[in-house]
């Protein structure tokens, strides 16, 4: 047969391809029909898409006080320039009257050589007594003019102005009355040789000492009051609502508490406080507003609140009852929060935000307090998806 298919594809060589081909046709129809005879029916599987897992916390209700907190330089209630009333040659000068020195109200600071005053003084009381006895004798000769009219005319009536010398009486009396004046300003420029501390202060500089000769006007040193201080603290418009600022927030309220904070010669010191008003300008760059803090006797404590000392103040702002306190990972779209209900599943709730406080929102309505918050994010997130939530316990369904 060998021989008769080589003699086959001698012959006729087309023949013998078309033979092969068909043969694996053949071939492959009984391997699918052996296959389909013996394959196992599949079951159909219905896909089911995973529970996402969530963390979260229970919405606890408390009472909460807005803090803030701000910078500023401790500054003086009062700074001035002393300078003198009165001319002369300085001849004494106090131990305190120096830089640094700390000085009362009325302290004497220095002396100026007075007795060109006094000799001024001395005159004016001199003129004062030649004055008051040439009033005399003019109304002494006011009376008489008076009588010897009433003697000459039997009529009776009162004298011409003239006749009674009235002018005469009131050029003495304008001129006492000048005399006193004089007396008055030459007792007051011999007091102004003696020039005092116009409130409890420190001396920050001095350019006088004794044997200078000073003239009215020149300034002579500066000083500051050390019975307050200020503080100015820039703060955001919007921080200004949780805080009572007299005149800008409230009309008759008294400024919210605060405590000044500062590190000085080693100390970490802490001093009260209060805010007496605001500057009233916002500024357009930064939309800040100046806030001013005052401390009463900075100088009192050991070390002092020196002035120019760089210091945080931590403001007491408006108390919030009722407050759920939220990471504010919990807050999406602005005003939503994610919570689960009784029945695992998510649930979207609109709130009202009154502080974003660091790493925590503060919510005051549109939550319960038993409510369980979503903290974490899903990728995608529908209303009333089944979740699987993080407890203190475990996870639960």
């Amino acid at each position: 047969m060998i021989k008769n298919l080589k003699e086959l594809k001698r012959t006729r060589p087309g023949t013998f391809h078309i033979i092969i081909f068909f043969a694996i046709i053949l071939a492959a129809v009984l391997i699918f029909l052996l296959m389909m005879a013996t394959k196992k029916d599949v079951k159909k599987r219905r896909s089911t898409l995973p529970v996402p897992a969530v963390s979260t916390v229970r919405a606890d209700a408390e009472n909460r006080r807005i803090i803030l907190s701000g910078e500023g330089t401790v500054k003086p209630l009062r700074m001035i320039n002393l300078v003198p009333q009165v001319s002369g040659k300085v001849v004494s000068i106090s131990d305190a009257f120096a830089d640094g020195g700390e000085v009362e109200k009325d302290e004497i600071l220095l002396k100026i050589e007075d007795s060109d005053y006094r000799i001024v003084v001395k005159s004016a009381e001199a003129n004062i007594m030649d004055l008051e006895s040439r009033l005399q004798m003019a109304f002494e000769e006011a009376e008489a003019a008076k009588e010897e009219w009433s003697l000459g005319r039997k009529g009776g009536g009162d004298p011409p102005p003239l006749v009674a010398k009235e002018p005469q009486l009131a050029a003495a009396r304008s001129a006492l009355t000048a005399g006193k004046a004089n007396l008055e300003k030459a007792l007051l420029n011999l007091e102004r040789t003696r020039l005092k501390a116009p409130f409890k202060g420190r001396i920050s500089s001095k350019n006088v000492d004794i044997g200078q000769f000073v003239s009215p006007g020149q300034a002579i040193a500066a000083m500051y009051s050390i019975d307050e201080a200020e503080i100015t603290v820039p703060m955001r418009d919007e921080d200004l609502f949780w805080l009572s600022v007299p005149g800008f927030t409230t009309e008759n309220e008294p400024g919210s508490p605060a405590t000044v904070n500062a590190e000085i010669a080693g100390q970490k010191m802490s001093w009260p406080a209060k805010i007496v008003r605001a500057e009233g300008i916002i500024d357009s760059k930064t939309r800040m507003v100046n806030l001013v803090v005052r401390v009463d006797d900075p100088y009192e404590s050991t070390p002092p609140l020196a002035m120019g000392l760089f210091t945080s103040v931590r403001f007491e702002g408006k108390a919030l009852d009722g407050v759920i306190v939220l990471p504010r990972s919990s807050i999406h779209n602005d005003d939503t929060v994610w919570i689960v209900d009784e029945n695992g599943r998510l649930r979207f709730r609109k709130v009202k935000i009154a502080r974003f406080e660091g790493n925590s929102v503060w919510i005051t309505s549109g939550l319960d307090k038993s409510n369980i918050v979503v903290t974490s994010e899903i990728k995608a997130v529908t209303d009333s998806m089944k979740v699987n939530f993080r407890s203190a316990k475990g996870i639960t369904e």
